[in-house]
């Protein structure tokens, strides 16, 4: 009887918790007003070259980000008044839990639900309460060539985002972050996850483009710049990238 009712509590509250999440997204992408953002800086590694750049972060760091979903709403129709806006937390020092790589399905729930919760006790920015939150661990690109992959929560409006501490890797960062975002309300990834390429028609950013190839920039979750049938760039920064219209469909910007 003691676990039933256990069980029964935990239901409970999974369903109170979805229920509030697709509640905050849903007027999240009703976009009649600004997208608050806020960005929660953190040393990923503990070396000082991310000490350093993570002390430097200020809102206009994270600047190309606004000036792109202003520029893509616009393209798409909307007229919205700056839809993103940014906020820059306080640098956290507590490391956030991290999803185990190839997790299965009751695991990545776990993972969510611990998220979820570290993300609470974390979450400290001033100003109005956030709508979504995004956890960005920098790391010294000296001593990393490469980054877990980062992931963003759909039912909860989180991301745990991996990048590199340096000035000169910020617009590769911002593509990251930014496709992690556009997760956060609900945009599905639009590439081939063994190959990494790009699925047409959704993830290319101009699929009646004749010839098709070489595209000229990346559909934001197709995450690359296709150049042929087997080959593709990642964009250097968010200038490269557009939303495509599939992923306008998805947070919101259908035609009206």
């Amino acid at each position: 009887m003691f676990r039933a009712l256990r069980i029964a509590l935990l239901l409970l509250i999974l369903a109170t918790v979805a229920q509030e999440a697709w509640l905050a997204r849903s007027r999240a992408v009703s976009w009649q007003d600004p997208l608050r953002v806020a960005i929660y800086p953190i040393n990923g590694d503990g070396s000082a070259a991310a000490a350093r750049y993570v002390a430097s972060l200020t809102p206009t760091s994270f600047a190309a980000i606004e000036r792109f979903f202003d520029e893509e709403a616009r393209r798409h129709g909307r007229d919205i008044a700056r839809p993103v806006e940014i906020a820059v937390a306080p640098p956290l020092a507590e490391l956030p839990p991290q999803p185990r790589r190839g997790g299965t399905a009751l695991e990545n729930l776990a993972w969510s639900l611990r998220m979820r919760y570290w993300a609470w006790r974390n979450d400290a920015v001033p100003g109005m309460k956030p709508q979504a939150r995004l956890f960005v661990l920098f790391f010294d690109p000296a001593t990393h060539e490469s980054l877990p992959h980062s992931v963003g929560i759909d039912r909860g409006m989180i991301g745990l985002i991996n990048a590199y501490a340096s000035r000169a890797l910020a617009g590769p960062n911002a593509v990251i972050i930014t496709h992690e975002l556009l997760h956060t309300l609900g945009a599905t990834d639009k590439y081939d996850p063994a190959s990494g390429l790009p699925l047409f028609p959704d993830g290319y950013a101009d699929p009646e483009r004749s010839p098709r190839h070489p595209q000229a920039f990346a559909e934001i979750m197709g995450g690359r710049i296709p150049l042929g049938e087997t080959r593709a760039e990642i964009p250097d920064s968010l200038a490269q990238t557009l939303i495509g219209a599939a992923t306008a469909g998805e947070i919101g910007w259908a035609a009206q």
